[in-house]
């Protein structure tokens, strides 16, 4: 089941109009449409916000959500295209049903002088860099960290974040994000 499924089904539950939940969560009634009709997944900020207008905890929202733990996952699948932050900076998700899993691995492409948006995740959140190709200048809260090919860095993803390519040729990352936030 994924979460637009459940979000709907947890709302005729509860006997609460689409409206309702809309005004009761703050999240737009077109975006929950959208979420329900499994047309997009929407944020883990927006599924908090939408458990807590539903009265629940987000671990009951997410409830019977997971895959079986004790099958690995293969994807041989094209990798995911997801919206990319600017026009100098791509994303691709690399797992298949991303909503689904605990982590979030994308490979992450800025071109030259470019630089992805600032970011700040929920307390709690970490994300992992690994460099597979060219340079990159991480800045995380106050500072400024130089990393190059084969080079990593693990941090706390609630602190304000982003990375700059000084460079003219493109840099490439694998990046690890816990927990998913599309």
């Amino acid at each position: 089941m994924n979460i637009g499924l459940q979000i709907k089904k947890m709302r005729k539950l509860k006997k609460i109009s689409l409206t309702a939940l809309s005004q009761d969560s703050g999240v737009q009634i077109a975006t929950l449409s959208r979420i329900e009709n499994g047309k997009m997944t929407g944020t883990l900020q927006s599924h908090f916000m939408i458990a807590k207008a539903l009265g629940l905890d987000i671990s009951e929202l997410y409830q019977g959500m997971q895959e079986d733990d004790s099958l690995p996952v293969i994807s041989e699948e094209n990798i995911e295209a997801i919206s990319a932050p600017n026009e100098k900076v791509s994303r691709e998700i690399l797992a298949r049903q991303a909503t689904n899993k605990r982590m979030l691995p994308s490979l992450i492409k800025i071109d030259g002088k470019g630089a992805t948006n600032v970011e700040k995740f929920q307390p709690g959140s970490e994300r992992f860099i690994w460099v597979l190709e060219g340079s990159l200048i991480a800045h995380i809260k106050d500072q400024h960290i130089k990393l190059t090919a084969h080079t990593s860095l693990y941090f706390n993803a609630a602190f304000s974040h982003h990375f700059d390519n000084p460079h003219n040729s493109t840099a490439k990352f694998i990046s690890v994000l816990t927990p998913v936030t599309l």
